[in-house]
């Protein structure tokens, strides 16, 4: 057996900062190393701070590597060092978390040592953790969407913000989206400035109808750009700039300028190329922390489009299926559920493989593999919507390929009395 590689112990800016097994290969595709993606982060260090430095953040932790689930922990370790703040987070269902908050170059180098690559921040300061100071657009491809249509989405999106008073800051996220930042001023609740994303998210798609959608409901998407308002809810988080994501080619979520969006691709950034990038023009979102905007426009502009239309929630047969759940009104079928990607695309196949004519007749968009949040990590539900294939030819609803439990053995914590 070989020996096991020493720690490599950091001196970051006259704080310690010790990196267990700092050889370890994270990236074998580009052959990028544990100690090589702590060095990255320090170089960039100014960049991912204005990202996550100062907000609680949720640990997204991969150790066992980029090819296996990560688990996602709330709560800081006990042992973190005295550089790494914390904030307590109270949840709507009861619960709370006392969470990391790194405020410098130490803790970004402690946040990659426990295996996380992401950065994931909540939209909030730890000084004020009730008031967002940042509204985030979330513009999310559906199969089939191509590049350019995520860009004339993503200009649309900047007509609206310039139109109520709001700057955007573009950056792509890492995998097959952009991401648009708005510094806002720490006045409105959580459920306001979702109200406000919502609100953007419905004018983009008056706007670019066919391109943009602001529909909840995965199925009803088509081949367009979701505009995911609901990253604004509380307790979600997104991968703030800079942020490792965990494809084989180390591709990272690079900010850009908005004369960049037009030739930016996704592939183009990742961890060697933002070195030389960040080096040689530093970070196109230095400005974003005096960019300050107000919701005022967009809350005006929430009246006078009206209520958005919501899901029912009552117990009529045509809305809800006997246990109280949402029946679409699209021809849904689910084909598995299972603990990784991985065996999703597997099951998927099974699927295709016993029904080929009606695979044939699927377009992009109506294949849906979701990652779903469990008790700390992805499971995935794969679904087929039917609305291209002829009533006639569509098969029943059948045994799942698989069939995961992600909450099997999970012991529930007792209700107060």
């Amino acid at each position: 057996m070989a020996a096991k590689t020493p720690p490599a112990i950091l001196d970051v800016d006259g704080e310690e900062v010790r990196i267990s097994s700092p050889d370890k290969v994270v990236f074998p595709e580009p052959g990028i190393t544990k100690l090589d993606l702590v060095e990255y982060y320090l170089a960039v260090a100014d960049g991912a701070l204005r990202g996550a430095g100062g907000r609680p953040m949720v640990l997204k932790r991969f150790p066992r590597g980029i090819d296996a689930e990560p688990f996602f922990q709330k709560r800081v370790p006990e042992n973190h060092p005295s550089f790494i703040d914390t904030a307590t987070l109270r949840y709507a269902s009861g619960t709370s978390a006392e969470e990391a908050v790194i405020r410098d170059a130490a803790g970004l180098a402690w946040i990659v040592n426990l295996g996380c690559l992401d950065l994931n921040p909540h939209p909030v300061r730890a000084e004020d953790l009730d008031h967002p100071d940042e509204l985030r657009i979330d513009l999310d491809p559906m199969p089939g969407v191509e590049w350019s249509q995520i860009v004339d989405v993503a200009l649309v999106a900047r007509e609206v913000l310039d139109d109520v008073g709001l700057v955007g800051w573009p950056k792509t996220s890492g995998s097959r989206g952009l991401h648009v930042l708005v510094r806002i001023a720490p006045e409105w609740d959580y459920k306001q400035v979702r109200l406000a994303a919502e609100t953007l998210a419905r004018e983009v798609e008056n706007r670019a109808p066919g391109l943009a959608t602001a529909r909840w409901w995965k199925e009803e998407r088509g081949e367009s750009v979701f505009v995911d308002f609901n990253q604004n809810a509380k307790d979600r988080t997104v991968a703030s700039a800079y942020s490792v994501r965990p494809r084989p080619d180390a591709r990272v979520s690079a900010p850009l300028s908005w004369s960049e969006v037009h030739t930016a691709r996704p592939e183009a950034f990742t961890v060697p190329t933002m070195l030389t990038r960040y080096a040689e023009i530093g970070d196109p979102h230095a400005g974003i922390d005096d960019a300050v905007g107000s919701l005022d426009a967009l809350l005006r502009l929430a009246d006078e489009l009206g209520p958005a239309e919501k899901p029912p929630r009552g117990g009529s047969a045509s809305s809800r299926d006997g246990s109280g759940r949402r029946q679409s009104t699209m021809p849904l079928i689910e084909v598995a559920r299972t603990k990784t990607k991985p065996e999703a695309l597997e099951a998927l196949e099974t699927w295709k493989a016993h029904h080929s004519a009606v695979a044939a007749q699927l377009h992009p968009a109506d294949v849906m593999i979701d990652g779903m949040r469990g008790s700390s990590s992805l499971w995935y539900r794969v679904r087929v919507n039917l609305q291209h294939v002829p009533e006639a030819e569509r098969p029943p609803q059948e045994d799942l390929v698989a069939d995961y439990d992600p909450w099997a053995g999970k012991v529930w914590p007792k209700a107060e009395r």
